[in-house]
C-alpha cells in the first residue's frame, strides 16, 4: 500500500492538468486542489485532503506552490531534481520526505 500512495504522489506530481475552481477548493490548498484535479483514478478528497495536510508539515508555502506546478509542467520536475543549483536540491530533499511521509501516513 505504501507503494502505491508513493506511486499516487509522484504520478499526480507528474501529470499535467488543467484545474478547474469549485466553491469548496477555495480553501483547499495548492497541492489538495492539484491531486483533485488530477485525472487519477485513486484521488478521493480523504487521499488529496491528507496529502495536503503532509505538504502542510513538511513543505513551506513557496515549496507547496513549486510543487504544484508540476501538475502544468511535469519536465520541471525532471530539470528540478537533476539540476546542479543549492535552492533546488534543497527543494526535491524536502519533496521527497514530504511523499515518503505522505506515503506512510496517508495509505
Amino acid at each position: 500500500m505504501k507503494q502505491f500512495l508513493m506511486a499516487v504522489v509522484m504520478a499526480v506530481a507528474l501529470t499535467p492538468v488543467t484545474v478547474i475552481m469549485t466553491p469548496s477548493m477555495a480553501m483547499a490548498g495548492p497541492i489538495d486542489r492539484a491531486c483533485m484535479a488530477s485525472d487519477r483514478r485513486a484521488r478521493s478528497p480523504r487521499l488529496c485532503a491528507c496529502i495536503q495536510q503532509v505538504a502542510d508539515q513538511t513543505l513551506s508555502r513557496s515549496d507547496q506552490r513549486m510543487a504544484a506546478k508540476f501538475f502544468r509542467d511535469p519536465q520541471m520536475a525532471q530539470d528540478i531534481r537533476q539540476s546542479d543549483n543549492r535552492n533546488h536540491e534543497t527543494f526535491w530533499r524536502k519533496y521527497r520526505a514530504f511523499g515518503e511521509t505522505a506515503a506512510a501516513m496517508c495509505s
